[in-house]
């Protein structure tokens, strides 16, 4: 069997973070959901409309350049892509060619090619069945561009694995700088596959672009049938209908389809745009300031976390999201190792499950760490069971009060009185004689049952290791 061997290459763009358009003061707001409100005579292209650049747009391009080791470029330009579609007003695009704001730069095991900055088009509405409708709200917001270069492989799936890797590792980066919210869901971020495949490693075959991914599934799945699609009609002999075009994907089919032959720099026919200033990036930023206030990036917070033993499954978890990595982070300040671990572990398993998607700021507006440490104190030294501290904590979650007021007004501190405790057996073993029958004929676990009747008596607060000791004890007594 022949081998052959996959390249790829990703083009993303990312819809960045700013109060306004990338050309005009129209406000940048991705949840708008009234078509067709943030629009003014720039962002439409009327007559005599003159377009001025968002600096906070470009410092953000920035970031991400110094982020991932790029060279900002001292002289750059805005250029005119020209085409016809309906979401393009002006007939052409601002974006950038000849000289972006990023070259070079590496990230999650791939190289970059360049990171630029361009003007979103608008938004087309095919639900009306038999027309379509644009809404403009998204017409000349700021459009971050990255390019890697091209990547060879051995395999489909290693293919696909390092380009899932990548697109991922990227979101999260502009999450942790703060430059885009990167939602592939809401179209803030949108994945472009370039793919070939050859016989020879040395050589390229024809390249294909997969539009349309709006999913990391989707990035994967994408690759994987392109790949087969590619060998079966070099296989078959046809390897000649491998051309270089545009597709698209078909999430529900699971397959591409063919949309259009694929254009060179050269049917673009870019040029500088005569309305906008050149620009001067080293003297128009202070470089050194932006890179010494960039936050700790996600591969650096890994390693730290690695360097503290942390398992790498739970710091995956932790560095989804920037302010559960921080909330980790800090805990390390907390007392010793047991406590820092229980810290750990409410983190990781209840407090994450608790803020979704839709209450994430909850929680991190509401429940602070002193009061998780303040918890798993409680915890440690007995003053509280496990299903209380779980329940506290999801009271801590929703109103902000503190462990020890939500566990005495809820009766929930841990009843350690061995004698009050054994009282409470007593009457638990009274009333469940079938249950003490099984146990004392042998079957063992039936304890737990009468563990669990306690429990339920008083209401979680029992101390389950005190509460199984005295019903063991007052049985031992009436054999």
């Amino acid at each position: 069997m022949k081998n052959y061997y996959p390249t790829i290459g990703l083009e993303i763009h990312a819809e960045l973070k700013t109060l306004t358009k990338m050309f005009c003061s129209c406000k940048n707001d991705p949840d708008e959901e009234k078509p067709n409100v943030n629009i003014c005579p720039v962002c439409m292209a009327h007559p005599g409309a003159l377009p001025v650049p968002n600096k906070k747009a470009i410092e953000n391009v920035i970031k991400i350049g110094l982020a991932v080791d790029g060279n900002i470029a001292d002289f750059s330009e805005f250029d005119r892509k020209n085409y016809f579609y309906p979401d393009i007003p002006k007939g052409y695009q601002i974006s950038q060619y000849k000289y972006p704001i990023v070259s070079g730069g590496h990230l999650a095991g791939m190289d970059i090619t360049r990171i630029h900055l361009e003007e979103d088009t608008a938004n087309n509405k095919h639900d009306r069945g038999d027309f379509s409708l644009i809404d403009f709200n998204r017409a000349g917001v700021p459009l971050m561009e990255l390019v890697t270069e091209p990547h060879t492989f051995e395999s489909a799936e290693e293919t696909a694995k390092t380009a899932i890797n990548f697109a991922k590792e990227y979101q999260l980066l502009l999450q942790y700088l703060g430059v885009s919210e990167a939602n592939m869901e809401k179209g803030e971020m949108r994945v472009e596959a370039n793919i070939s495949v050859s016989e020879d490693p040395k050589n390229f075959g024809t390249k294909v672009e997969v539009k349309n991914l709006n999913s990391f599934r989707s990035v994967e799945r994408a690759i994987k049938y392109e790949l087969d699609r590619m060998i079966k009609l070099i296989e078959e002999g046809k390897g000649s209908e491998i051309v270089q075009e545009t597709r698209g994907w078909n999430e529900g089919k699971g397959t591409t389809f063919s949309q259009r032959k694929k254009e060179g720099s050269a049917d673009y026919r870019y040029f500088p745009d005569p309305d906008l200033p050149k620009m001067k990036l080293h003297e128009a930023f202070d470089l050194n300031k932006i890179k010494k206030e960039l936050p700790e990036l996600p591969e650096a917070r890994r390693k730290f976390f690695l360097s503290k033993n942390v398992p790498s499954q739970v710091i995956e978890i932790w560095i989804s999201d920037r302010r559960v990595a921080d909330w980790a982070k800090n805990t390390l300040k907390y007392g010793s190792e047991p406590e820092w671990s229980t810290m750990v572990n409410f983190i990781t398993n209840d407090l994450v499950a608790l803020a979704n998607s839709n209450l994430m700021d909850k929680v991190f507006g509401k429940t602070n760490i002193d009061s998780i440490y303040k918890l798993s104190k409680m915890y440690i030294e007995k003053t509280l069971s496990s299903r209380a501290a779980k329940d506290i904590l999801v009271v801590m979650f929703e109103t902000g009060e503190e462990p020890e007021k939500i566990a005495r007004e809820k009766n929930l501190l841990q009843k350690n009185d061995e004698e009050a405790l054994k009282v409470i057996a007593q009457k638990v073993i009274d009333a469940n004689e079938k249950t003490v029958a099984d146990y004392k004929s042998g079957k063992e676990n039936a304890i737990m049952s009468l563990v669990g009747q306690m429990m339920k008596e008083t209401k979680g607060s029992a101390n389950p290791q005190i509460a199984k000791s005295s019903i063991l004890s007052i049985l031992k007594q009436e054999k």
